[in-house]
């Protein structure tokens, strides 16, 4: 059973004033950084749902873009379209577009809650239940279809009709990853309003750590760990010009160059040469 992601960009942003997707974290759209980190987070496709006749916001290449059946319905239509774009039998993480400091920690722990009796995980903290911080089957897909065939667009409808998991903040925090590098849940905090987009931004940056080889390892002194949201952002906190001769590995593994590449709390960067001499 895969994992794959679908993000809804299609809101009205009502009380923001502005359409969300295309607010931006630290230089870099909420949109292409929320879909960078669900593509981080799973081994399937990512699919991005916009509303009917929306222009797609700024995008990673690796996202599939389907519009939203009807506009105005909520979001149980929008999960649909985007969950019948899904191959079958795989199970989607759904996330808004505006939460720029979710963390990969937290979708992967969301996405685990589905076992064999559990068709939809989903976040519940303080009372209120987060449809769109949540992991869904693919075969719940008729069971949506059905409750909007007859005008039932509450995503509670589909929690009483399928088997569905409730995860609590105790829950949540159970997992070691999440209680070290995501402990305040900030990956369920949604910039809804101006006030909480300004107060967001007064939240200090992820420290990353960041390791040097070859010709670009210099001196002693050079910074072992900075404040940045991006890799482009890293190493220009750290001195180093990422051009086509320098890559970085994220986290032992994911070789890159793309400044776009967004980071979070518990990240090491290595940055090497790409002309051989890292």
């Amino acid at each position: 059973m895969g994992a794959a992601a679908v993000l809804l960009v299609g809101g009205r942003s009502t009380r923001m004033g502005t359409p969300k997707a295309d607010l931006m974290w630290h230089g870099q759209p909420f949109a292409d950084r929320i879909a960078r980190l669900l593509l981080r987070s799973t081994d399937g496709p990512l699919v991005v749902v916009v509303a009917p006749g929306q222009d797609p916001p700024q995008l990673p290449n690796e996202a599939v873009v389907v519009e939203d059946g009807r506009e105005g319905r909520g979001p149980l239509e929008a999960i649909a379209a985007g969950l019948r774009a899904l191959p079958d039998d795989v199970v989607a993480y759904v996330s808004s577009t505006d939460v720029p400091l979710i963390h990969p920690a937290f979708v992967r722990r969301v996405l685990a809650a589905i076992s064999a009796d559990v068709d939809v995980a989903v976040c519940e903290t303080e009372g209120r239940l987060h449809p769109l911080a949540a992991a869904y089957r693919t075969t719940v897909l008729p069971e949506i279809e059905s409750l909007l065939s007859a005008d039932l667009l509450r995503p509670m409808k589909l929690f009483e009709r399928v088997r569905t998991r409730m995860l609590d903040a105790s829950a949540l925090l159970a997992d070691s990853a999440i209680s070290n590098l995501d402990p305040t849940l900030t990956s369920l905090l949604n910039l809804n309003a101006p006030t909480d987009y300004e107060r967001a931004h007064d939240l200090e940056l992820p420290e990353i750590k960041i390791e040097r080889f070859g010709t670009l390892r210099q001196s002693s002194d050079e910074p072992t760990t900075v404040k940045a949201s991006t890799l482009g952002a890293a190493a220009r906190a750290a001195g180093i010009e990422l051009d086509q001769h320098v890559v970085a590995a994220l986290n032992g593994d994911q070789i890159t160059g793309e400044a776009a590449v967004p980071l979070v709390t518990g990240d090491t960067v290595a940055f090497l040469s790409a002309d051989g001499g890292g």
